[in-house]
């Protein structure tokens, strides 16, 4: 069978799988479980490649499950992965598919990935037989929560003999049929920093006895903005956002103590050091002016996600010949973070996105958003990519 026909074929039997993937990713949905808790969610991939005689390693890291394709013929070892942890957030869809569970919920497409995968999966065993190479199909736990899933997976050998690895994201903000792919960084490294300044309390009707807490506070998260725009290259992408700032105190007392926590974004490693650097140099520029002292914590999150050109330019390929996907885009460098990155550290390979805006405007979220869905179609797209991207990329 040529390599166009089998193509096709894996597609058809991957549009036969449509309703079933969509059966699976709404019971994730409703049975959503948080980061290095996914037991159940682990044991359902598990059960669902046993089922098909699929030959599977569980707690791979952690959570993580592996199965592995062998094809008939030698070839080289394609990777293929997906994350399937949820998030601390109440659901306030109103859809039949809604969390069941009070406080969490699948706000990021990772249900969806798991579901397009094992199809995936399902259609590459059953073509076994005419396919060239080993398809690794790594599904991820805790890619929501640092230090990820991604970095134990590795150590515990889901790479081992791996060529590449491919992987994708559903962008609920992309229209259906959109794939954005691109050389290069793609997503952030993703940082967090804390800070505790330790003045001196007292009497709100006495501020000239005290070194104000908040007030100090105050002036580092405006200063700390300052590093971007005269310390970085303007050439270069970074951002500095203090998401938290703690002093509990009655309202008529200035605070002795207050903590800012915040998150440091950078697609440079030399960025990187600037900013870890730079931001301590505000602190205590800004503390010894009150009279104060602090204490500094800065926390290295996921690495910026680098693909690699020769294998981004193979997905692109596959992209633009993929029934169902319309337009194929160099996307924009995303300031989120993902651990797909520990992975191309290690091995070749792309992380591309799949457009799965909802079809009713109003129905669009962001990532992350109490009331966040995914056009299920766009599963469909990126198992179709997927596919093809693994069962091409001997001849590449």
């Amino acid at each position: 069978m040529s390599i166009n026909t089998l193509q096709k074929e894996i597609n058809k039997q991957l549009d036969s799988c449509f309703n079933e993937m969509v059966e699976i990713r709404r019971h994730f949905h409703m049975y959503p479980e948080l980061s290095n808790q996914e037991e159940k969610t682990a044991a359902f991939i598990a059960s669902y490649y046993e089922s098909l005689g699929v030959p599977i390693r569980t707690k791979v890291g952690g959570n993580g499950v592996l199965a592995y394709i062998e094809g008939s013929e030698p070839g080289p070892a394609v990777a293929l992965r997906a994350d399937f942890d949820a998030l601390p957030i109440q659901d306030e869809k109103d859809v039949p598919y809604a969390s069941k569970v009070p406080g969490v919920m699948h706000a990021c497409g990772h249900d969806g990935h798991t579901a397009a995968l094992l199809a995936v999966g399902k259609v590459l065993y059953q073509n076994r037989h005419d396919l060239k190479g080993t398809f690794i199909m790594i599904h991820q736990h805790a890619e929501e929560y640092a230090p990820g899933g991604a970095k134990p997976m590795i150590e515990d050998g889901c790479l081992e003999n791996a060529d590449v690895i491919f992987g994708t994201h559903l962008w609920a903000t992309e229209p259906i049929g959109t794939i954005l792919c691109r050389s290069g960084a793609v997503m952030a490294a993703a940082d967090r920093f804390t800070i505790s300044i330790h003045g001196k309390g007292g009497h709100g009707a006495h501020p000239h006895d005290t070194k104000d807490a908040v007030l100090i506070g105050s002036q580092i998260v405006s200063s700390l903005q300052h590093i971007v725009s005269r310390k970085v290259n303007p050439i270069h992408s970074a951002v500095i956002s203090t998401g938290s700032f703690m002093a509990d105190n009655p309202f008529n007392v200035i605070a002795d103590h207050a903590t800012l926590i915040g998150t440091a974004r950078s697609f440079n490693d030399n960025v990187r050091d600037i900013l870890e650097k730079e931001i301590e140099a505000v602190v205590k520029g800004v503390c010894s002016m009150h009279g104060a002292s602090y204490d500094y914590n800065y926390e290295r999150g996921y690495p910026a996600v680098v693909n690699h050109p020769a294998e981004t330019d193979h997905l692109v390929n596959v992209a633009k010949n993929t029934d169902g996907v319309h337009q194929v885009l160099k996307g924009e460098p995303q300031m989120g973070g993902e651990d797909f990155s520990y992975y191309l550290q290690h091995v070749k390979g792309t992380f591309f996105f799949t457009g799965a805006a909802p079809e009713q405007p109003e129905r669009i979220y962001s990532h992350h958003h109490p009331k966040f869905d995914i056009n299920e179609k766009a599963m469909l797209t990126a198992a179709k990519v997927l596919a093809g991207a693994a069962i091409t990329y001997h001849l590449s």
